[in-house]
C-alpha cells in the first residue's frame, strides 16, 4: 500500500492524517491512521511517512501579519468575507507563497493566524500546555482563559479535571504533534459555532519552529475531519446562518485583494462562466477528474488520462506525477538560462470540455541572478491507482482561477479569477473549449 505505513498501537478512535501537509494524500491511499492512547497509559502511536514528505512541509513557511479583516456582504447577510494575506516565503523562487486569515476561538476570543487550507480536515492550534520551542514562538490557545472551554475525548464525552484523556500523536517525515481535544467557540469574522479541535501539547522543533503562522483550519470535506463535530464548514451548514453551503476562495499577487467567502461565490470576483466538476473519490479531499492535458490549447492525448487533481489553498506550489512532468518537460522544453522563456506555450488541464489554462509565468520559476535561470515549477508527486496518477493545485493555480467548494453537491467550480490586468478578452483564452477535433 504505498511507501507510507501506518502501525496502530494502543487503538482507541483513527485519525485521518494530513494537517498541513500535501504528502497526506499518499496516506490515504496507503489508509495510513494513527491512533490514540490514554495520557496515562503505555505504549505509543507511530505513524510513518516518508522522509522526503518534509520538503512538501517546508513549502508551507509563511509569516503572520496582523490585522487580517472580516466583513458582512452589504445586503447579503448570508455571504460573510475573510480577508487573506499573503506572505512571501524566503527563496528566490516566486511560487513559494502562503496565505493566511484570522480565526478566534474560546469566551472572550483568543485571536490566531491560520491557513484556510482545502487540504485537510481539522482546526489544529498550539496549546499553552506545550512548552516546546514551536509552540513558544507563536501564539497558544489558553483553556483557562476561556469561559466556554471544555476538555473531551475522542467521542466528544467531557472530561473531568485531573481525569484520564484521549491524546492524539500525529507522525510524519521527521515532525511530530502530540495534542489533545477540546470544544470551545471558533469564529471566522462573524461567523460563530461551538465546535471541536485539537490543541498541540508538543511539537517538534523540526519543521515546526521554522513556520510562523500558528495553525490550520481544516476545510477539506467531512471524511476528512476526525468527526463531523471537527468540521467547521459542516458546523456551519447546520446552523442554516449561510446562504449557500459552499465557499469561494480568491488569491491575488495584491495582498489587499486576496479574501475567502463563506455562503456562495462573488460575481465580482470572476469572468466569463463557472465551470462545475464533481467530487471524484470518497477520500474527504476536494479532488476532481480531468481527462487529459494541453498544450497551446491541443489536447495531447494520453498524456494525463484520467489523472486526479487536489485542489488544495494549503499548498504553495504546483505538483504532478513524475513521468507526466518529464514527458512535458520534453515538450515544453524549458531552458535553463530562460533563453525560450517568451517562446513557451500555455499548458492547460481538460476538465469538463473546457481548458483550463496556466501562463509559462504559472508554471516557470525564474531567478533573475546574475545569471538569470529557469526551471520547470511542478513537483513530482507519485500517487499509485486508485487516488493517483494525481495532480496538485496549489496556489499558482488558484491564483489563475477563482475557486468554488460546494459541500452539498460535493463539487467544485472554477472560473478565470478577475485580476486588475484580465480583461474579458484575456479571460477567453485562459479558460477555453475543447477543439471538435478531440472529445472527451
Amino acid at each position: 500500500a504505498g511507501r507510507n505505513s501506518c502501525a496502530l498501537v494502543s487503538p482507541h478512535f483513527k485519525l485521518n492524517l494530513r494537517e498541513s501537509l500535501i504528502m497526506h494524500l499518499i496516506t490515504v491511499v496507503a489508509a495510513a491512521t494513527c491512533a490514540t492512547r490514554r495520557l496515562s497509559g503505555p505504549g505509543a502511536d507511530t505513524c510513518v511517512d516518508e522522509q522526503d514528505a518534509l520538503a512538501l512541509l517546508q513549502l508551507r513557511g509563511m509569516s503572520e501579519r496582523s490585522g487580517a479583516v472580516s466583513e458582512l456582504e452589504e445586503g447579503m447577510e448570508s455571504m460573510m468575507s475573510v480577508g487573506l494575506y499573503r506572505q512571501n516565503a524566503h527563496t528566490k523562487q516566486p511560487h513559494k507563497t502562503a496565505y493566511f486569515g484570522r480565526v478566534s476561538v474560546g469566551t472572550p476570543p483568543q485571536s490566531f493566524s491560520v491557513v484556510f487550507d482545502t487540504g485537510s480536515g481539522n482546526l489544529v492550534l498550539p496549546s499553552t500546555d506545550c512548552d516546546s520551542t514551536a509552540c513558544q514562538i507563536h501564539r497558544r490557545y489558553n483553556p483557562l482563559k476561556s469561559s466556554s472551554s471544555v476538555d473531551i475525548d475522542a467521542d466528544g464525552t467531557p472530561v473531568d479535571a485531573g481525569a484520564d484523556r484521549d491524546q492524539i500523536t500525529i507522525t510524519f517525515g521527521t515532525g511530530e504533534i502530540t495534542g489533545v481535544l477540546l470544544q470551545d467557540k471558533v469564529c471566522v469574522g462573524s461567523l460563530c459555532t461551538s465546535g471541536r479541535f485539537i490543541a498541540a501539547t508538543e511539537e517538534s522543533d523540526a519543521p515546526f519552529a521554522s513556520f510562523s503562522f500558528d495553525g490550520v483550519l481544516g476545510l477539506a470535506l467531512t471524511q476528512m475531519a476526525q468527526s463531523p463535530e471537527f468540521s467547521f464548514m459542516q458546523r456551519i451548514a447546520e446552523q442554516k446562518v449561510l446562504r449557500k453551503p459552499q465557499f469561494s476562495v480568491f488569491l491575488s499577487d495584491d495582498e489587499r485583494e486576496s479574501e475567502i467567502t463563506f455562503g456562495g461565490a462573488k460575481t465580482g470576483k470572476y469572468l466569463g462562466e463557472m465551470v462545475w466538476a464533481e467530487v471524484s473519490r470518497p477520500s474527504g479531499y476536494w479532488q476532481v477528474e480531468i481527462s487529459d492535458m494541453a498544450i497551446d490549447n491541443q489536447v495531447v492525448p494520453g498524456l494525463c488520462k484520467n489523472c486526479q487533481v487536489a485542489v488544495d489553498t494549503g499548498t504553495s506550489e504546483l505538483a504532478g506525477p513524475s513521468a507526466v512532468m518529464e514527458e512535458l518537460q520534453k515538450r515544453v522544453n524549458v531552458k535553463e538560462d530562460c533563453s525560450n522563456l517568451h517562446e513557451l506555450p500555455r499548458l492547460g488541464f481538460v476538465l469538463k470540455g473546457q481548458i483550463l489554462n496556466l501562463d509559462p509565468v504559472d508554471y516557470v520559476d525564474k531567478e533573475d541572478g546574475p545569471p538569470a535561470s529557469c526551471s520547470n515549477a511542478f513537483m513530482t508527486l507519485d500517487v499509485p491507482p486508485p487516488n493517483g496518477p494525481l495532480f496538485v493545485f496549489g496556489d499558482p493555480f488558484l491564483r489563475k482561477f477563482y475557486t468554488v467548494y460546494d459541500s452539498a453537491e460535493r463539487r467544485v467550480g472554477f472560473a478565470v479569477a478577475k485580476h486588475q490586468d484580465m480583461t474579458q478578452e484575456k479571460a477567453e483564452t485562459m479558460l477555453v473549449a475543447v477543439s471538435n477535433k478531440w472529445t472527451e
